[in-house]
């Protein structure tokens, strides 16, 4: 079994809202053969907990605009560490990147075949480690040579 079209075109766009809203390490995999609840999944991060939001909010209003769908279920909210949007054939996560690194679901769903995205989605990849070095040299005091 493999995710349907409706499920394919859910990520699509999804992926593509993700990344217009600058998330890192936009990724999705077609779950369908080892889960019956869902046929994809989609990930995604960002360094902060508003960004987070921002990334969820542009998901939801953009499938709801263009693809009529809305999630039946939105978790993570208060905290905005971890978002989950449950729209039935897809689940989309979005997650602050020490949450990433932390439950690693990648590491989970590696053997899951990867969903075609958009060049966008696949252009935030190393995105967040990319951050996370500006970040230190940032905190350490030292030039990271783009100036």
């Amino acid at each position: 079994m493999t995710a349907t079209d409706r499920s394919h075109e859910l990520i699509t766009a999804a992926a593509q809202a993700a990344a217009d809203k600058l998330a890192h390490d936009v990724i999705a995999y077609d779950v369908s053969d080892v889960l019956s609840i869902t046929d994809a999944f989609l990930l995604a991060s960002a360094p902060n907990d508003r960004q987070v939001k921002s990334i969820v909010d542009e998901i939801e209003e953009r499938l709801q605009k263009e693809l009529g769908a809305k999630p039946v279920r939105r978790e993570g909210d208060r905290e905005a560490r971890w978002i989950l949007l449950d729209y039935v054939d897809i689940v989309v996560h979005v997650q602050h990147s020490e949450e990433r690194v932390f439950y690693a679901l990648e590491r989970l769903w590696k053997d899951c075949p990867e969903i075609e995205l958009p060049a966008d989605a696949k252009a935030t990849r190393g995105k967040a480690a990319e951050h996370a070095r500006l970040q230190a040299a940032e905190d350490s005091g030292e030039p990271d040579g783009d100036w």
